[in-house]
């Protein structure tokens, strides 16, 4: 399996693992210039890259980097970023300060992580009932605390 990696800018960095054993491949900040979020924040922060997912049966998923939201709270602002495999622009991470401190973006930083992943494609079919299950329609807490 391949996944294609275009440089949009010469001074993008080609994303890769941290260890062996990561299973997300960082992407950094393409910026200029760091870039202060203040507390509450939001902005798009590119990358200068573009992918090309090996096929229609894989998504690219954009996650957090753990580190910056435990201890900086530096969260993606849609919670997981979503790449279609038809969808080949510039990869821009949404990102939102959820701390009461402001956070200051270094270009070239690592600020989130790309994971890519198998996608079910069902087919779709309209029902009138659903099969009974022990939980049904119970919702949010219906299965208790603990």
């Amino acid at each position: 399996m391949i996944l294609r990696i275009k440089k949009l800018n010469p001074a993008a960095k080609i994303p890769a693992r941290s260890t062996g054993g990561s299973a997300g491949l960082d992407l950094c900040a393409l910026l200029e210039q760091s870039l202060t979020l203040p507390a509450g924040g939001r902005a798009l922060v590119p990358t200068g890259l573009a992918v090309g997912l090996p096929s229609a049966e894989t998504v690219g998923l954009i996650f957090a980097r753990s580190g910056l939201a435990v201890k900086r709270g530096l969260a993606l602002s849609n919670g997981v970023g979503v790449i279609d495999s038809d969808y080949t622009g510039e990869l821009q991470i949404g990102l939102v300060n959820l701390s009461d401190e402001a956070y200051t973006i270094q270009p070239g930083e690592r600020i989130a992580q790309l994971v890519v992943m198998p996608v079910l494609l069902p087919a779709l079919e309209e029902v009138e009932t659903l099969e009974e299950t022990g939980r049904g329609s119970g919702g949010f807490g219906s299965t208790g605390r603990l």
